[in-house]
């Protein structure tokens, strides 16, 4: 009976024992393309280019590219350059950067229709940025990303984001 059902749903043997993608050091690794939004895509499908994984930009640089991306409606994106700050920032910056990147997961999905997820990551989100408030590196305007990241999480209707990540903008 279980085999039908798997075969039914097309997880018969064949498909447990799919090799999964690898990268060099044996960690699973998903080559599949990319929607807009990070969904998979079917192997073989045309999807958005992801961020390298070694991706290694100064906080300035990826600021750019974080708002380019937000601008252009690509959250799941900007997620990964901001996740890769993150990564290799200072030790009392890791939480800043953190919670840019949980904002643009928030955005992620806001605009997959998952309005509960998106509730959660983005108040979570903005509790970790709060303490930067008062003195804000790289000119980020963390008061303004947490006001505008509350009223998303408070009111996550699907529309537009205008989201400003830095002062000078």
């Amino acid at each position: 009976m279980r085999d039908e059902a798997e075969r039914a749903n097309g997880q018969g043997e064949a498909a447990r024992e799919a090799p999964r993608d690898r990268d060099e050091a044996g960690r699973p690794r998903n080559a599949r393309p990319r929607d807009a939004y990070g969904r998979p895509l079917p192997h073989g499908a045309t999807g958005i280019p992801t961020m390298p994984d070694d991706l290694d930009l100064e906080p300035a640089e990826a600021l750019v590219q974080a708002q380019r991306l937000l601008d252009d409606d690509r959250p799941f994106h900007a997620h990964e350059v901001l996740e890769a700050v993150w990564k290799a920032a200072p030790e009392d910056e890791r939480e800043l950067w953190r919670g840019l990147a949980q904002v643009a997961v928030g955005v992620t999905h806001l605009r997959r229709g998952n309005l509960k997820g998106a509730q959660a990551l983005l108040s979570r989100a903005a509790d970790r940025l709060e303490p930067y408030t008062a003195n804000p590196p790289h000119g980020i305007d963390v008061d303004g990303v947490v006001r505008r990241v509350r009223t998303l999480a408070d009111r996550p209707d699907g529309g537009p984001v205008d989201l400003v990540l830095t002062k000078s903008r």
